[in-house]
């Protein structure tokens, strides 16, 4: 089982690296200081490719600080690897094609009609490519975390890490949110900054992206949790 270590600041384990990433808000690096549920949470998690990032809630779950069950993966994408994730895992996967569910509104109300059949707490939309509809937004208001591979409100939308290239930016990195009607506009729960190195291409940069983006998503989930707990 790999040892969470939320406190550490560099990007990996690589010291050949030569990089080194900087997140806000630290995590406590004592597990016990992390937002606590009044229950473990139920998470739902929506997926359209690898499935990396939810295959890290899994473990921060299981082995790691986050005191919550992912007990429902949603898919898109037939072909996506996230289904092999979910099957070697143990996690409940749905395939919701949206190429027969065409209209937007469609596929989220469908996304959370299978949510609400598993008591989803709070869903994370982990590499979901799709826009989400305010039927997916209403339905888990204040509750429907995203990540995205830049620092917001920077490089919004399709392929942010090639707009950073393109724009020669120094410094990216990623951000955990919530979700609003505006895309990649909610308000941002966790950031880590990554620097762009002399010789970085598409694939380098987004692999050490990918990596911060496997320690903030849970602590931005457990604190999205918070808020919504303490919700008025």
């Amino acid at each position: 089982m790999e040892r969470w270590d939320m406190g550490a600041m560099t990007a990996s384990t690589d010291a050949s690296e030569g990089g080194a990433a900087i997140q806000w808000p630290m995590a406590p690096s004592d597990t016990d200081g992390w937002p606590r549920a009044q229950r473990p949470l139920r998470l739902g998690v929506m997926a359209s490719g690898q499935g990396s990032n939810f295959e890290a809630l899994v473990r921060a779950c299981r082995g790691g600080p986050l005191q919550a069950e992912v007990v429902q993966l949603v898919v898109n994408n037939p072909a996506c690897r996230a289904r092999e994730r979910a099957e070697r895992l143990g996690i409940a996967c749905r395939l919701l094609d949206h190429r027969e569910l065409r209209v937007r509104e469609e596929l989220d109300h469908a996304v959370a009609t299978c949510f609400a059949e598993r008591a989803v707490d709070v869903v994370v939309m982990a590499g979901w490519m799709r826009i989400v509809t305010p039927v997916l937004i209403g339905a888990y208001a204040s509750r429907l975390v995203n990540i995205h591979p830049s620092l917001l409100p920077s490089f919004r939308g399709l392929d942010a890490v090639g707009q950073a290239l393109a724009a020669g930016v120094t410094i990216t990195g990623c951000t955990a949110h919530l979700v609003e009607e505006v895309v990649d506009a909610g308000p941002i729960l966790v950031q880590a900054a990554v620097p762009v190195l002399s010789g970085d291409d598409h694939a380098s940069l987004a692999a050490r992206i990918q990596a911060q983006e496997h320690r903030i998503l849970p602590y931005a989930v457990a604190l999205a949790a918070a808020r919504w707990e303490q919700r008025p």
